[in-house]
This record gives structure tokens, C-alpha cells and sequence, in this order.
């Protein structure tokens, strides 16, 4: 529609030209719209009432009531693709685009007359945290909560969604918050949810244990109705979009993705935002935390266990522990002492029931299999197995005194079925004193290069001298058998 200026510019042109044409030229319009302002103006100067235009007819008005009738029925949520039959079957001849328009003009007038009024939320210091699960995919599951007037966010991955693995995140979370809030608010989780008794939800008994050990109230949304806890469905997003997919991401394909390093990355994630300024609320979560902590109920002495009792072994000799037909490592100064193994995630926890740390932490391993870590040990594993030779006479001891190569030649001498080597050790010997160690050391090395392995052998080459050739490396040669 035009305004009332632009409506005195086209009455003013065409007073200047006279025609319709060269009005619409100066104004930048169309001779119809000149003539049609031209017309309501005469009218309203002669005091007559312009003609209204007639409404046009649509080719859906036969089912309009139909539609409105459906769209009412299914509060707003049926869709132009399942009414367009039941439309046809009742005369519309129309196109599918068109018969859209209609139900979406209808849905739009019963959204109006219908719409929940809603309230924004507004949180007190202290009453809730709210919480909530997402599956992640590629086997993850990502726990968020929010402590809804600070806006002090805890994100975490884990395997599953029951119930000991729900607690204890709400556990973890709590103890990183320092307090426990008023009320919990979930949705209507399977593992927190007993049964549901005139739209009142009742939580499973261990739940109940649980938020009377910690003293606060367990709140349920109703049913189908995510906007109620809409602070942490925000967060869930957030998580997803700006956590999860570089995490993703960044994970090689096929692989799946490790809980524990996905907690890792988690936590530096919370500490990243939870330090940065919330655009809502405009202040740092951090911050406002601590001054929430101040009406916060204090933590339990004790922090609930959950699940079944940790399984109690003893660490033997080899400095393991068995479990599944499998043996684990664990440090050498708990050797004789007893522990506790935990299954978490696909990894076996060692933890040390006095102090309750975690001493060690393995991969499952398949029964008959071990898993053994270096750092439990004084020194890392051989390369071979140490097998060397331990003099026990006095020749030995003085044979082995001669080093390397004496220990080289008397495991060779030995390999080689040398069963007169005990008497030859004092031969040798004797051939020291006469020659000199230097040289039997190097007549020694020549013996084990040429492999030759007898007392005589190591006395003709003293006897040779300096004749002797080095030792080189042997000449590989071929030759033919001829038929």
C-alpha cells in the first residue's frame, strides 16, 4: 500500500503531464497504480465511498473446514503430506504447493489461539541442578549439567546410561560444585524413573538413597516437555557442536573413541567456558560460583559407592594381580598386599583401599594373556632373556673375570656340545698365564668368530702369533651339482 506522500507525488505528476503513462514515468510505477490512486482521490473529493474489491475465491475453500478441523485435532502437529489425501477424497482439485499454504495458515491461527503463554525461567542462588543425557554416537554418551544460577557447566563422557553410571556423574559433578543444591531436575530417565502414578514420577529406591545421602530433592519435568529444562537441552547443544564434533573429528576413522581421553578433553573444555563471560547472565560462571557456594548445602562426609562391591585381590610374587584368567601389574612395593580391581569403561583399575588411589589402570586382556607396565617395575624388560653365566667354582669365577669375550666363547663352547668344557676352562687358563690375558682374550674372540670352540683351537692360535690372519667376514659361494 502506498503512504499518504508517495500517494501526493503521483497526484502531483499527473496534474503536471495529464496523462497516466507519464505520471507512472516520474513517479517509478506503473500507469494502473496511477490511474487507481488517481480514481480513490476523485472519489474521496466528491464524497463518494470507492468501490471494495470483491475477494477472491481459493480453490481450497471446499476443505478449509476440513483442515481446520484435523490441524485441531492434532493440536497444531499434522502435516500437509497426510492431509492432501483425505483433501482429495473431499473434492480439492488443487496442487500439492497450494493445499500446503492452507494448512500452514491454519496451523499459524491455532498456534494463536492456543500458545502456552509461557514464562521465562528465573533462578534463585543454590535451588537446582539441572541435568540431562545425549548419545553421542560412536559409542559415547555425553552426561551435561548446569548449576542454573551461576550457569557453572559439567560435561562428561561415558559408555552407558544407567543408573550406578548416571549417580555417580551427579556424584563427580557435586563434589566439583564444593555444595549440593536444593532440587535435581532431570527429564523422565528410564534409570532414575520407578513408575509414573497420576503424572507424578517416582524415582527407583536407589535414586532415593542416593538424594538423601547428598540432601536434595529429586525434580522430574513432565512429560514431553524439554523447554522446561531448556538451560541444559542449551548446553547439550552447545557441547555437541563446539566439544564433540572436533573431538570426532580429530579421532581416526574406525577407531573407536577412548572414554577416558574424551574426559580429558572434557574438562579442559568445562574449565575453558566456565572461565570465559556468559553472554546471558553477563558475568564469569567461575566467579559467580563461588558466591553461589555460600547458600549451598555442604557435601556428605562420605561419597556414595555405586554398583557392586570392588573385587578384592592379593598381589603375588610376579607383582600381578589375576583377573578374568588374566594377569595385571601393578607396582612392586604392594607385593603381598591386598587390593581392589574395578572395571571401568573397558579398563581395569587397580586402587589401594587405604588411600583409595588408583595404582595402576590396564586394557581388558584376553584369559591367559598379561598385562605388564614397565613403570611397576625397577627396570624395563630385556630385550632377550638373561641367561648368562653365573661362575660358581673358582674357575669359572676366574675365567668369567676375563670379560666379554671369555663369557661369549663359554656359552658358544656350551651350545656347541662342548661336554669336556669344564677341563678345558683350566687349560685356558694356563694358556694366560703363559701368553698373557691380552692375548687370550684376543685368541678368544678369533675362537668365537671361527667358531671354534675347543681348548686346542685357542692354543694353536697363541701358538701361531702374530701369523694369524684377522678374522673377516665369511664369502658366500655357490656352486652346481651336476647330474
Amino acid at each position: 500500500m502506498k503512504s499518504k506522500l508517495e500517494r501526493m507525488d503521483i497526484i502531483s505528476a499527473y496534474r503536471e503531464v495529464g496523462t497516466y503513462r507519464g505520471a507512472a514515468e516520474l513517479c517509478g510505477t506503473t500507469h494502473k497504480t496511477v490511474r487507481r490512486v488517481i480514481e480513490r482521490f476523485d472519489a474521496d473529493q466528491n464524497g463518494q465511498r470507492p468501490r471494495s474489491r470483491a475477494r477472491r475465491g481459493h480453490n481450497y475453500d471446499a476443505v478449509a473446514d476440513l483442515v481446520a478441523e484435523r490441524v485441531a485435532k492434532s493440536k497444531g502437529r499434522i502435516s500437509a503430506k497426510r492431509l492432501l489425501p483425505k483433501a482429495r477424497a473431499a473434492g480439492y482439485t488443487g496442487s500439492a504447493r497450494n493445499f500446503r499454504r492452507l494448512v500452514a495458515e491454519q496451523k499459524a491461527l491455532w498456534r494463536t489461539d492456543h500458545h502456552r503463554g509461557r514464562r521465562p525461567g528465573v533462578w534463585a542462588p543454590g535451588e537446582y541442578l539441572v541435568i540431562d543425557w545425549v548419545d553421542a554416537g560412536a559409542g559415547l554418551h555425553l552426561f551435561c549439567a548446569v548449576l542454573a544460577f551461576s550457569r557453572w557447566r559439567f560435561v562428561r563422557f561415558a559408555g552407558d546410561e544407567r543408573a550406578t553410571t548416571t549417580l555417580a556423574l551427579i556424584a563427580e559433578a557435586l563434589a566439583e560444585i564444593g555444595g549440593v543444591p536444593a532440587n535435581v531436575l532431570a527429564d523422565r530417565m528410564g534409570c532414575l524413573k520407578g513408575g509414573v502414578v497420576a503424572n507424578v514420577v517416582v524415582p527407583t529406591p536407589q535414586y532415593v538413597r542416593f538424594a538423601t545421602h547428598y540432601g536434595f530433592k529429586p525434580d522430574f519435568c513432565n512429560a514431553s516437555d524439554p523447554e522446561s529444562k531448556g538451560i541444559v537441552e542449551n548446553l547439550c547443544g552447545y557441547a555437541q557442536q563446539d566439544l564433540l564434533i572436533p573431538l570426532l573429528t580429530d579421532a581416526d576413522e574406525g577407531k573407536p573413541v577412548d572414554v577416558h581421553a574424551a574426559n580429558v578433553a572434557a574438562r579442559k573444555w568445562c574449565a575453558e567456558v566456565n572461565a570465559q563471560l556468559h553472554s546471558e547472565i553477563c558475568a564469569v560462571p567461575q566467579q559467580r560460583l563461588q558466591a553461589e557456594r555460600q547458600v549451598l548445602s555442604p557435601l556428605p562426609s562420605l561419597r556414595a559407592q555405586f554398583g557392586p562391591a570392588p573385587v578384592t585381590r592379593k598381589v603375588d610374587k610376579l607383582s600381578c594381580v589375576r583377573y578374568g584368567s588374566a594377569r595385571y601389574s601393578v607396582p612392586t612395593r604392594l607385593i603381598g598386599a591386598t587390593v581392589h580391581v574395578v572395571i571401568d569403561a573397558g579398563k581395569l583399575l587397580v586402587v589401594e583401599p587405604s588411600t583409595g588411589e588408583v595404582v595402576a589402570e590396564h586394557a581388558l586382556a584376553a584369559p591367559g594373556t598379561a598385562s605388564v607396565l614397565d613403570a611397576h617395575y625397577d627396570k624395563a624388560r630385556p630385550a632377550t632373556p638373561n641367561r648368562g653365566p653365573r661362575p660358581k667354582t673358582v674357575s669359572e669365577q676366574r675365567f668369567c673375570a676375563l670379560g666379554a669375550d671369555a663369557e661369549a666363547f663359554l656359552i658358544g663352547s656350551a651350545a656347541a656340545g662342548n661336554t669336556r668344557l669344564s677341563a678345558d676352562l683350566d687349560v685356558l687358563l694356563g694358556l694366560a698365564v703363559a701368553h698373557g690375558e691380552e692375548a687370550l682374550r684376543a685368541a678368544l674372540r678369533r675362537a668365537v668368530a671361527f667358531r671354534r670352540f675347543r681348548a686346542v683351537d685357542v692354543r694353536s692360535t697363541l701358538a701361531a702369533g702374530a701369523g694369524t690372519r684377522s678374522p673377516a667376514r665369511p664369502v658366500r659361494r655357490w656352486w652346481w651339482i651336476c647330474p
